[in-house]
Order: C-alpha cells, then sequence, then structure tokens
C-alpha cells in the first residue's frame, strides 16, 4: 500500500519525518507520572474493572456481548460527534488507524471471552495481564523509550499480586489441548491490545471520540455475521449493555485514548495494573465470594506496586562490591536516534 494513502488529503507530500505544520502535528507533552492524563487513564481503568459484574448480569454469549457493546457505543459516540460538529475533522490516515484499531480490540475482546470458556477465568485474567509488559516493551523497541529498573521491579510485582489475586495454582490446571490453546488465545488478545495501545498513542491529530466511533462501527461490521439476531436480549439485559457500551466502551475508550499520546509507555503499563484489582474487589463486594489470605496479599501488593510505580519509588538495588546497578536498563535496539 502506497504511503499516501496514509496521509490526509489536504495535506502535501512531505517527508516522513518532516511534519508539514509543527503547530498541528507536534506531539503532546509527555507526563511520565503526574497530572492529568495519568489520572484520566487511573479512572478508565477503575470503570474498566466494573466490566465483568456488567457481562455477567447480561447473561448474554459474549459475541452477543461485545456486538452490543459495540451497537451502543457507535450509537453513543456517534451522537456525541455530531452534537459536537467533530465530523468535519475526518481524515483518511486518521479513519483508516480507527478501523485498524477497532479490528485489533475486537479480536482481543472476542478472544479473552474465548478463554473464559477454554480455561478458567483466573488464568485467563492472569495471561491476559502481561499485556501491559508488550506495551513497554513495543514502546521500548519502535518508540525508543527507556525503561528504568525501577519500573520493572515494580511491573513484575504487580503481576505477581495478579496471580496471586486471581487464586490460581497449579492443582487446579488442567493440562490439555483445550489449556494450550486457551493460552494461545489469550496472548494473542493480549498482543493485539499492546498494538491498539501503540497504535493509539501516535494518533496525534485526531480526537478520541472519532477513534472510538470507528472503533466501535467495525465491530458492528465484524460481528453481525455472527451474532444471534433470532431472539432479541431480554429486558432485564439491556441496562447492562447500554452500560457497557456508554460506560466501558464510549467513556473509558475516550478517557484512555486520550492519555495515551501524553503518557509513556512504562507508565501505561503500569496504571493497568489497576484494571485487574477492580475487578477482584467487585468479585468480591458484588457476588460475596471471600478473598483468601493470599488473595488479599496479592491485592495489596498490586496496589502498592502502582503507586510505587504512579509516585517513582526507588528500590535500592546494589551489584557485588557495593555500587549501584545502572538505573536505566536498554538493549541496544532501544537506543535512541
Amino acid at each position: 500500500m502506497s504511503l499516501s494513502v496514509l496521509q490526509s488529503p489536504e495535506e502535501p507530500r512531505r517527508p516522513l519525518n518532516t511534519p508539514a505544520d509543527p503547530a498541528r502535528h507536534a506531539p503532546p507533552p509527555i507526563s511520565p507520572w503526574t497530572g492529568r492524563p495519568a489520572a484520566e487513564l487511573v479512572l478508565a481503568m477503575i470503570l474498566s474493572g466494573t466490566i465483568g459484574v456488567f457481562v455477567v448480569q447480561s447473561g448474554l454469549d459474549p459475541v452477543d456481548v461485545v456486538f452490543w457493546r459495540c451497537v451502543f457505543g457507535s450509537v453513543f459516540m456517534g451522537g456525541w460527534c455530531l452534537i459536537r460538529g467533530m465530523f468535519h475533522e475526518l481524515t483518511w490516515r486518521g479513519s483508516l488507524l480507527g478501523v485498524l484499531c477497532g479490528v485489533f480490540i475486537v479480536i482481543s475482546w472476542i478472544g479473552l471471552f474465548t478463554a473464559y470458556r477454554l480455561i478458567s477465568i483466573a488464568t485467563a485474567t492472569v495471561v491476559y495481564h502481561i499485556q501491559p509488559f508488550f506495551v513497554v516493551l513495543s514502546g521500548a523497541v519502535f518508540l525508543h523509550e527507556r525503561i528504568t529498573r525501577n519500573q520493572c521491579v515494580w511491573m513484575l510485582a504487580a503481576f505477581a499480586g495478579v496471580a496471586m489475586a486471581s487464586g490460581v495454582s497449579a492443582s487446579h490446571i488442567s493440562f490439555g489441548s483445550s489449556w494450550i490453546l486457551g493460552m494461545l488465545v489469550t496472548l494473542g488478545s493480549a498482543m493485539l491490545y499492546a498494538l491498539t495501545t501503540l497504535i493509539t498513542k501516535h494518533m496525534h491529530g485526531q480526537r478520541p471520540q472519532i477513534t472510538v466511533f470507528w472503533q466501535t462501527l467495525t465491530g458492528i461490521v465484524m460481528l453481525a455475521p455472527f451474532a444471534g439476531h433470532a431472539h432479541l436480549p431480554p429486558d432485564a439485559a439491556w441496562g447492562w449493555l447500554i452500560g457497557i457500551g456508554v460506560i466501558h466502551t464510549g467513556l473509558c475508550f475516550v478517557l484512555m485514548y486520550a492519555a495515551y499520546p501524553r503518557l509513556t509507555m512504562p507508565t501505561i503499563g503500569s496504571l493497568t495494573f489497576i484494571y485487574p484489582l477492580v475487578a477482584i474487589l467487585c468479585d468480591r463486594l458484588v457476588y460475596g465470594h471471600r478473598l483468601t489470605p493470599l488473595q488479599l496479599c496479592g491485592a495489596v501488593l498490586i496496589a502498592v506496586s502502582t503507586l510505587g510505580a504512579r509516585l517513582g519509588w526507588r528500590i535500592p538495588l546494589r551489584r557485588q562490591g557495593g555500587k549501584k546497578a545502572p538505573h536505566v536498563v536498554r538493549c541496544s535496539v532501544w537506543r535512541d536516534r
């Protein structure tokens, strides 16, 4: 495909590394750990952590849930963009990237929900939350962002907290073809989520509302042939489905996509662990599932690790001989240009 297809039709051709209008195309300032973008992502992760309750209460098949999620998300975001006059800002490049994000995120949703049936929800949750590491590594390889040793340690600690809080143990895992398939599907879903994050981080010229609209519209087209149209959802499910579409798709993804371009990848990866923490707490508060001491320790570890990464807490690490270990972790492919 020609690179000119990805450029806006009103923009003149130019070298790839030279923006036509610095005021329009220059990326917004990066906020490593503080400020409004981080608060937006924290709020998005807190709201996203409640989606499990909405999905369970709807009582629908995963494909149908995602389909109606896209329908109500498109209606909400389309109406919002129309009222606010945002559709006149559409460009070919932004539209194509929005559709690409839609393909990736919808496949990721379906893959994760499918993994819930192939392996346990707890196991799928642990494996899926390898995706913050994919996010950070993609930022290091493709965006040449620095990863500090402390950030790596806090993220590993948060992942360990997810594993502890989920209650997964080797005795509860049945190793077979379904388990292998479920693991592969979950890993693929996590990688697609990381790719979506990487793409949206570079969509500086398009409002996040437009990106979410294209994403949900793409989901409708993709899932329409597979969704159950013979019977409409029961009356009790409509409120939950509308909530998933408006809150967890419209509001959450607008907050996330608005925050991504202004945050570093390590920050995004660290704050993502708020999602499973909230999901675990919702499971306890709504369904009364008692947490074991190990799970409680895991929840505390997630919270402490997220705060440690968020506030930049340093962990004293020393080499033999008493010298401090280097603070920044890099490999040859991560060097700044």
